[in-house]
């Protein structure tokens, strides 16, 4: 990863933007409907450090190189990260593609390398993204105090609200019913009771490519990992990047069972050719774990 991509708060900040022309407009597009302040300067404005008091980002869009690199200077003087349009050296971070969904978003970046790469893996993800999932974001997020105090267990928190997320009220969210979804998730709420957990087997001499969807799946889901050596890094990178890894040394049959009495969701991803042996191995202390 050559750029670490980061989501800035917008709700009651500044966006200046420098520039006249269309870049400047593509710039200003960006955050129609936002809640963001965006502020527009000239370039002999933005020259001005004093300018940028107050922004959390700045866009530069002028064609002269004097008057961009003035007020790129400018804007790293009052300390904003810049972006200057066509002039990625001069850059502090990129603009990536964005695929906007209100409490969603999705962002493809190439490091300024490949913008049409970008947009073409934009309109990948633009169409398998409803247009209601950040209306599902608003429900979690209004319905996160609730959540958290009906499951203050962080494991039992995650399994109700994977299930949830294919549930009645995330269908109710994404259709625009608020008021419906809000109730459907209270009732689930009310009546959830904790999970069984469960142990999956994930060959990891990879490719990654030839992984099944419910594979994959698992990986992005488990709460804990147990990793033995030799596991391709192309398999690891899809896991989730918080789950807490284990080596597959460090953690007996006993300590499988207690963590799945917990409830917790394991995957032990094996040495290549090995996930039949590690089944074996399970079966044999009474556990009984899934091949993926």
């Amino acid at each position: 990863m050559n750029a670490f991509p980061a989501f800035f708060t917008l709700a009651g900040r500044r966006v200046v933007i420098v520039g006249e022309g269309e870049g400047a407009q593509i710039k200003a597009r960006l955050f129609e409907g936002s809640p963001a302040e965006v502020v527009r300067l000239t370039a002999v404005q933005g020259a001005d450090p004093q300018a940028y008091a107050g922004a959390v980002l700045a866009f530069v869009a002028i064609k002269d190189d004097g008057q961009a690199a003035a007020a790129v200077a400018a804007a790293r003087v009052a300390r904003i990260p810049v972006n200057a349009v066509d002039r990625p050296a001069l850059c502090d971070f990129t603009t990536p593609a964005l695929i906007d969904r209100g409490d969603v978003v999705a962002a493809v970046g190439t490091g300024g390398t490949a913008p049409l790469l970008a947009s073409l893996l934009r309109g990948d993800i633009e169409a398998r993204l409803p247009e209601g999932a950040g209306h599902v974001a608003a429900l979690l997020g209004r319905m996160q105090g609730e959540v958290r105090e009906a499951f203050p267990d962080l494991a039992r928190r995650r399994a109700f609200l994977r299930s949830a997320l294919s549930g009645p009220a995330a269908e109710a969210a994404l259709a625009g019913d608020a008021k419906r979804a809000e109730t459907l998730l209270r009732e689930a709420m009310a009546a959830d009771a904790p999970q069984d957990g469960r142990i999956r087997l994930l060959d990891g001499g990879g490719p990654a490519d030839l992984l099944t969807l419910r594979a994959a799946r698992a990986l992005s889901e488990a709460d804990l990992l147990i990793v033995e050596e030799g596991v391709a890094l192309e398999i690891l990178v899809l896991a989730r990047r918080d789950a807490p890894r284990l080596g597959a040394a460090d953690i007996e049959a006993a300590d499988i069972a207690e963590k799945l009495a917990e409830g917790l969701q394991l995957v032990w991803i094996t040495a290549a050719g090995a996930a039949e042996g590690r089944a074996d191995l399970l079966a044999a202390s009474g556990i009984a774990a899934a091949i993926l």
